[in-house]
């Protein structure tokens, strides 16, 4: 099954074209077209409500309306369950102007997680991923970077990490504490597990 590659309006960096394989089905959100553009990718769909660029006059477009409860990213993430993708990336969404935007981002990219859907976020040096009880997550090792993981609903229960320099079992993560921060690796990898709840993996450089 091909994978779907949403790109948000948001910065992009141009090594992320390098990200994109064969087959991959890209939808933009409202500006990302341009980011699309600037990275060599035709978009397979674009969406939008069309308010932080002008409305493209060719491609195959999906016009929102401007008052709506769902942000193009998270109508993206929706026609990404729809069209049956097992698999979903998402750039342009981090590293922004814009806070909320990126935060919202990363709230769409959960409710797609919770569909089924694989997802990571990628921007300005960092990987996200959520790992989901039954869903396991693999950190590759790597010496010069970091790893963090911060409970999304809650608190995430027996929380397990393996593999890495400060290993949990069991362990209990609150939104308000930050002891799932600024993990390492040790060779061969690590892997991180929930019993209940969601959290949200973050890779990034040291």
């Amino acid at each position: 099954m091909p994978r779907c590659v949403i790109i948000g309006a948001g910065p992009v960096d141009p090594e992320q074209k390098e990200l994109f394989v064969p087959g991959d089905y890209a939808i933009a959100c409202d500006a990302g077209y341009r980011n699309a553009a600037a990275l060599g990718v035709a978009p397979d769909l674009i969406v939008g409500d069309f308010d932080s660029a002008p409305r493209p006059e060719a491609g195959n477009l999906v016009v929102l309306p401007a008052e709506k409860d769902d942000t193009d990213t998270h109508y993206a993430a929706r026609l990404a369950v729809e069209k049956g993708f097992d698999e979903a990336l998402i750039l342009g969404v981090l590293g922004g102007a814009r806070l909320d935007h990126s935060l919202a981002a990363i709230a769409a990219g959960l409710w797609l997680a919770k569909q089924g859907p694989k997802v990571t976020i990628a921007g300005r040096g960092a990987v996200l991923r959520y790992v989901l009880p039954g869903r396991p997550a693999r950190v590759p090792h790597d010496p010069e970077a970091y790893f963090s993981l911060f409970p999304l609903e809650g608190a995430a229960e027996g929380v397990c990490i393996s593999g890495a320099k400060y290993p949990l079992q069991n362990a209990r993560l609150m939104p308000d504490a930050t002891l799932g921060a600024s993990n390492e690796t040790l060779p061969g990898g690590a892997e991180v597990q929930v019993a209940d709840g969601s959290l949200l993996l973050v890779c990034a450089p040291k």
